[in-house]
């Protein structure tokens, strides 16, 4: 923690960088797992999640970084980029926490419930899990910019977002989609930023 006024805090040029930096890398890391994914035949995709099979627990993570060929890179990556920067501006430590919480979650609930005999995996779970983070946590924390960063993200991506939780839709896991979407929520409310906190962030 450090006090206001010592000249370590952050400021919101210094929390801009930090976030676009942070998910240029995301995105980068994404696309550079799916070259090695091609390049070894897709070797890659058996880190996505297979439900209810005990030793595909330990997938529940690696499954958000893996995806099944370029084109899904591409459509999760500005979604991702956006959604991300905006969230990361709150803070890293909190951002992070989010992510941790998101992929968890998700992870787990596509484990529980999705088709037998499906291989699941992407960064969409975490994607509508900032999506939900967004959507609410300005009226949360009762923040007026963030209420209009969250309205902007919602009449931007929210038909997207929809047609992503429709069940008929084949090869997409609206289940991830939605339980992705309901850990962002939650998480709007966990880690709610109180009133001057943001002043205790280092510069990295």
């Amino acid at each position: 923690m450090v006090m206001p006024g010592t000249g370590l805090e952050w400021s919101q040029r210094d929390r801009a960088k930090a976030a676009a930096k942070l998910m240029l890398g995301w995105v980068a890391l994404l696309w550079l797992l799916e070259v090695v994914d091609t390049v070894s035949g897709h070797a890659l995709d058996g880190f996505g999640i297979m439900p209810r099979t005990a030793s595909e627990l330990i997938d529940i993570v690696p499954a958000a970084f893996v995806h099944f060929g370029f084109g899904h890179v591409a459509a999760n990556s500005v979604p991702l980029l956006v959604f991300g920067f905006l969230a990361a501006l709150g803070g890293l430590r909190r951002f992070a926490a989010v992510c941790a919480l998101v992929i968890v979650v998700d992870g787990l609930g596509v484990w529980l419930v999705a088709p037998a005999h499906s291989n699941t995996a992407g960064a969409s779970g975490l994607i509508f899990g900032l999506f939900g983070f967004l959507l609410v946590g300005g009226f949360v924390e009762r923040r007026p910019l963030n209420i209009l960063a969250g309205l902007l993200v919602g009449a931007v991506w929210g038909t997207s977002i929809l047609t992503g939780l429709a069940p008929w839709q084949a090869h997409v896991s609206w289940q991830g989609h939605l339980i992705g979407l309901a850990a962002g929520v939650a998480a709007a409310f966990l880690f709610r930023r109180r009133r001057g906190s943001e002043r205790a962030e280092l510069v990295p």
